[in-house]
Parts: structure tokens; C-alpha cells; sequence
């Protein structure tokens, strides 16, 4: 499979961020080329590029896109428009907090240098910064597939929901990292993926890329994973996650927590990859995660078109929160996190380095 950048910046300080758009896969790859925040909000919210880590790093650049018009402004102007940029991101998406993480580290990068260089100076070094997270994400997935794939037994079938490979981070994926990984190192694995509704990142984003990549996969119903579990056909289920509370409780695309349930009444392993950037330890458990709520037309007109009646209730959660009770482990790029427990996490991801800003803390449920 040809390298996919699903986020990149292209030119200098007063460049642009080209994003893969992943509502027109599987069907046309397309990108979209972002010149102002106001694009790359309406991206990130219309799921045009989506996955916790690539919507930090995507979210990282847009603050540069957002100060590029006050680098040659006086110092208040600049980090007034600076603030606007990072709480107009801030509110595209409430759940996936690598969102929060980004904003929050390339304010810190230019409020360091407020008083000993100019807008001009700042408006570079945060482009270095946001370069920054982009490498380090791409160094983490590959981190998480290499931890990871000492999980998987050659011969095995595993479950996985949504789309947390390349096209949900900046390179190589999460928990799909982990299948790239476990393919590289010999063994021969068959993918279930389900489809996952209502936006099928599963089968629309998912199969596609693995089928690129040459791996055994199989496209299911999320109907269908109890039959296939019951039947044997899966031996472990590994997914990505949006955020991760201090106890272990992970939120991921809904249908994940019926997953969980699934697979403890079949003794199957439940794992979920992501790095350490997806942690908040600044909350206690995973009540506190605050569930985005999305347009009901995403049901009642699946992709256009009519496919319920008209006036009908509709409620339409983008996440759920998988206890961690039910996780056999967590693996980040530190290694895996077994048992799944807060002692355990705080021990690994580190107490300073897990705590996440509250910046949507009115929106938790």
C-alpha cells in the first residue's frame, strides 16, 4: 500500500494543511486543503479527518493556520488571536481529548517565548512544535504496534470496531498498528471488522485499509460479532480509544462497550491500543467523559437518504465508555498496561504527564 498521509503540512510558516477526506473514502480518496481555522473546524466536525491522535496533530496545525494572518501584529494582538484559535478548535469535538492535549501544548509553546520574541519568532517556533507532535505520534503507533503484537498468536481471528489505523492517527494506526505489526513479524491473523453504524467507519475506512494492506479481513454487521464469537472465529478483540480516564474506563465509538460485554460472556480477551496522549488522568472514571451527541439526520438519513420516518425521536451518542473491569489490557507506546487498574496506569503514563485541561468540562455528561 502506497505511504497515505491522512494530515500534512505543506510550505513554510505561511503554509497550508492538506487532510485526507475521509467521508468520500472508500468510494474516491480525495484531500481537502485547509487555509483558516474555519475549515479545518468544519473537517474536524464533520468527521472529514477523525480518530483521537490525527485530530490532535490536524488540531495542532490549526493553530498555526490561526495566527498566520498576526505574526507581523503587536504582542497583544497575536496571543488574543492565538486564544480565539485555540478555544474555536476546542469546540469542534468534545470527546477525543489528544484534541484538548494539542491545543494546550502549542499555547504553552508560545506563551514560553511571550516577552523574549516577537509574533514572528513565536509563529515559527510553533509550526516546529506542531512538526513535533506529528513525529512523535508517528513514533508512538509504531511503539503501539510493537508492544502490541506480542498480544496476537499467529492463526488468530481477531474483532476490531471502527478505525483506528493509518487513517485515524499520522501514520500507522493504533490498534490497527498493532495488526500491521503482528503481519510484519509473521504472523497470520483474520480480521473481523464490523461495520460500525450509523457512519460505517468499519466498513467504509477500516476494510479498505487493511484490504490495502494485503491483510485477511472480513467486513461483518455489528449484529453479526456474538454469532462470530459463539462460533469461535475470534480469539481477541483489539480497538483504539478517544479518551481514557485515571481508572482505567475508555470511551471509544459507540458499539465498543457492547463489545466488552460480548466478549467477557465469551472469555475472549478485550484490548484497546492508544497512546499515552489519549489518557486523562485529571478525571477519576469514565462517567466524567463527556459523550459527543450528533446530528440525528446521520440516522434517520443514513448518507442522504431517507431510512426513517419523518418526526421520529432519534438518539444518536458518537461514544461509549467501556468499563475497565472488562479490558484484559491496555498497550501504549510505553508498553502494555495489565491489570487494568489506576495504580497500574499512573504507574506507566505518569501523573503530570496524563493530566489533561478541562477546557470542555461543561459539556461532560
Amino acid at each position: 500500500m502506497p505511504h497515505v498521509q491522512t494530515v500534512r503540512w505543506v510550505g513554510g510558516a505561511d503554509g497550508c494543511l492538506r487532510l485526507v477526506d475521509q467521508t468520500r473514502l472508500p468510494a474516491e480518496f480525495a484531500e481537502i486543503e485547509c487555509r483558516d481555522v474555519q475549515t479545518l473546524w468544519e473537517a474536524i466536525r464533520a468527521l472529514r479527518v477523525r480518530g483521537a491522535p490525527a485530530i490532535g496533530v490536524a488540531a495542532a496545525y490549526g493553530v498555526c493556520l490561526g495566527i498566520q494572518a498576526a505574526r507581523d501584529a503587536d504582542e497583544d494582538a497575536f496571543f488574543r488571536r492565538l486564544d480565539e484559535a485555540v478555544d474555536y478548535l476546542a469546540s469542534s469535538r468534545p470527546t477525543a481529548v489528544n484534541l484538548f492535549w494539542a491545543l494546550e501544548r502549542m499555547k504553552r509553546t508560545a506563551l514560553a517565548l511571550r516577552g523574549s520574541a516577537g509574533p514572528g519568532e513565536i509563529t515559527e517556533a510553533i509550526l516546529t512544535e506542531a512538526k513535533a507532535i506529528h513525529e512523535e505520534d508517528r513514533r508512538m503507533c509504531r511503539a503501539i504496534g510493537r508492544h502490541g503484537a506480542e498480544l496476537l498468536a499467529d492463526g488468530q481471528g481477531v474483532l476490531t470496531h471502527c478505525n483506528a489505523g493509518g487513517l485515524a492517527t499520522a501514520d500507522y494506526g493504533t490498534a490497527l498498528g498493532v495488526i500491521y505489526a503482528a503481519a510484519e513479524s509473521g504472523k497470520r491473523l483474520h480480521v473481523f471488522a464490523d461495520e460500525t453504524r450509523p457512519l460505517l467507519q468499519g466498513a467504509r475506512l477500516t476494510a479498505w485499509e487493511l484490504h490495502q494492506h494485503d491483510i485477511d479481513v472480513t467486513l461483518i454487521c455489528d449484529s453479526m460479532a456474538a454469532q462470530v464469537m459463539r462460533e469461535g472465529r475470534v480469539q481477541a478483540v483489539l480497538t483504539g480509544a478517544d479518551r481514557i480516564a485515571a481508572n482505567g474506563d475508555a470511551a471509544n465509538k459507540i458499539g465498543t462497550y457492547g463489545l466488552a460485554v460480548l466478549a467477557a460472556a465469551h472469555d475472549i480477551p478485550f484490548y484497546i491500543a492508544a497512546p499515552t496522549s489519549t489518557f486523562d488522568l485529571a478525571i477519576a472514571d469514565g462517567g466524567l467523559i463527556p459523550i459527543e451527541q450528533r446530528d440525528p439526520a446521520e440516522i434517520t438519513h443514513g448518507f442522504g437518504r431517507p431510512t426513517a420516518p419523518d418526526g421520529i425521536h432519534v438518539y444518536n451518542p458518537a461514544f461509549d465508555v467501556t468499563p475497565a473491569r472488562l479490558l484484559r489490557a491496555i498497550v501504549c507506546e510505553r508498553g502494555v498496561i495489565e491489570p487494568v487498574t489506576a495504580e497500574r496506569i499512573a504507574a506507566v503514563v505518569g501523573e503530570n504527564e496524563g493530566r489533561k485541561p478541562q477546557m470542555n468540562a461543561d459539556k461532560r455528561r
